[in-house]
């Protein structure tokens, strides 16, 4: 009787205990999401997967030269935000900032396809990718 008394305990505490971490990191997450829509950033499951994104000095220097040209009369000779989005410390793939650069969105970005190529988007979001540590 004594012996069923605690193995009830345990697994009551358990059960508690493992609904209150869940319920922890799923408001978590939750937060982490509202974070990254006011931020107009959309996290992706492949941020994590990708390679890391090539930088040189060089690449690095020849994205600014790109973003200055045109990227900064909307987001900021400082990338910090105007009429576009602060693009620093960015939480998402290097695919989606690809993807954005080429196709852009509709009523708020333009697409850079036919300005842009692929060296091109790796030296803009080796750029972008730099502005972390900012």
């Amino acid at each position: 009787m004594k012996l069923s008394r605690g193995i009830l305990s345990i697994t009551a505490a358990a059960v508690v205990s493992g609904s209150a971490l869940g319920s922890a990191l799923a408001f978590g997450h939750w937060l982490q999401e509202a974070a990254a829509r006011s931020s107009h950033q959309r996290p992706t499951v492949d941020y994590w997967l990708e390679p890391v994104t090539p930088t040189s000095p060089g690449l690095i220097a020849q994205g600014r030269r790109l973003f200055l040209d045109s990227c900064a009369h909307c987001h900021g000779a400082d990338a910090s935000g105007d009429e576009g989005p602060d693009l620093h410390d960015l939480r998402v793939s290097d695919r989606y900032i690809a993807h954005m650069i080429v196709f852009g969105e509709p009523h708020q970005m333009p697409s850079f396809a036919k300005k842009y190529g692929a060296a091109d988007i790796t030296a803009l979001t080796s750029y972008l990718r730099s502005l972390e540590s900012s």
